[in-house]
């Protein structure tokens, strides 16, 4: 077959439309998981809407979670959930000032018997890693973390090592009563594809809570609703919901206002408008939809951008930057 009847054969309209299917399929398929993993993180952390879709565009877009809020609302509770909702287990470290680099990346150590050098693995060779408490470790500890959110890899003594795929980071950090604590740098900050924060729950379901009504009780007694491997296949799927260029051009605007914006000393990076494009990506899947539309992009713009801002004030000027942001630009039309 000469060349141009083989590029002809390639493009026939039932190729075209088979392919179609197959991508529409593979969408449904990642959707359908998405529903269920929220379902699931709601009948465990109740009266968190928001903190649980969060979670759920993280895994499924494949970006990394910083989960920041006051103790005791279920931060912790929310990492675990989501780690045995996709049945992957659970990597936990503790973070303390006296954490060192080696306790999360893992060392070389020399072994006598065979007189030969060994590598041994680190918790962060998991396929979901919870860092409790990221602000608690030095700083010298938590640019080890940097390689393995960025690059999917672990470099420790010359030698480099991949992590398992997929690679999801969960870290918290409370955001008042620093006392021994190490403010995550911008660095750290802007490898985080989104942040959530979970609140405080209604009276309605505090109540329920202390009749056993979700949280722990809930978590003992959860189920995954996929394995590793499905999980795997619903990233790729979110990364085919189809974003026109008008969307992304949208979503950049979003990010590139945020650099000039009055009491912004730091605006989002470019690495931020990748993430929100993603996040919208998994947002319309979870959605139903298998493209990206404006609303979309502002549903995630906060959760996206806000924590990579370097403001005067709190987060909530940071938040409240974002939003001005948002609304000073007309969203593209259908």
């Amino acid at each position: 077959m000469t060349e141009v009847a083989h590029s002809a054969a390639a493009t026939r309209p039932g190729d075209a439309e088979a392919a179609e299917a197959a991508r529409a399929g593979r969408l449904r398929a990642a959707a359908a998981l998405a529903r269920s993993l929220e379902a699931n993180l709601s009948a465990v952390l109740k009266g968190a809407p928001g903190a649980v879709r969060i979670a759920v565009v993280a895994a499924i877009s494949g970006g990394h979670l910083l989960i920041e809020d006051v103790p005791g609302v279920g931060k912790t509770v929310l990492a675990r959930t989501l780690a045995v909702s996709l049945g992957a287990e659970l990597s936990r470290i503790q973070g303390h000032p006296d954490l060192l680099p080696g306790d999360v990346t893992g060392v070389t150590v020399y072994d006598q018997r065979t007189g030969t050098w060994e590598f041994r693995r680190g918790p962060v060779f998991g396929h979901v890693v919870l860092l409790d408490e990221l602000n608690r470790t030095p700083p010298r500890t938590q640019s080890a973390l940097l390689e393995s959110m960025d690059e999917q890899q672990v470099t420790v003594d010359g030698q480099t090592w991949p992590l398992p795929q997929p690679h999801l980071v969960l870290a918290t950090q409370n955001p008042v009563g620093q006392l021994g604590t190490f403010p995550l740098v911008e660095s750290q900050l802007d490898r985080f594809a989104l942040c959530a924060t979970v609140g405080y729950p209604d009276a309605e379901t505090e109540a329920g809570l202390t009749l056993r009504d979700g949280g722990r009780d809930a978590l003992a007694v959860l189920r995954p609703v996929c394995s590793v491997a499905e999980w795997a296949g619903a990233i790729a799927a979110t990364g085919e919901v189809v974003v026109a260029p008008a969307i992304a051009a949208y979503a950049v605007a979003v990010a590139r206002g945020t650099r000039g914006a009055a009491g912004v000393r730091l605006g989002a990076s470019p690495r931020a408008s990748i993430a929100l494009v993603r996040a919208a990506q998994a947002q319309a899947l979870v959605s139903g939809r298998g493209y990206v539309a404006p609303d979309d992009v502002a549903a995630m713009a906060v959760p996206s951008l806000a924590h990579r801002l370097l403001v005067d004030g709190d987060g909530r000027h940071a938040a409240a930057v974002v939003a001005r942001v948002l609304s000073s630009l007309a969203a593209p039309r259908p």
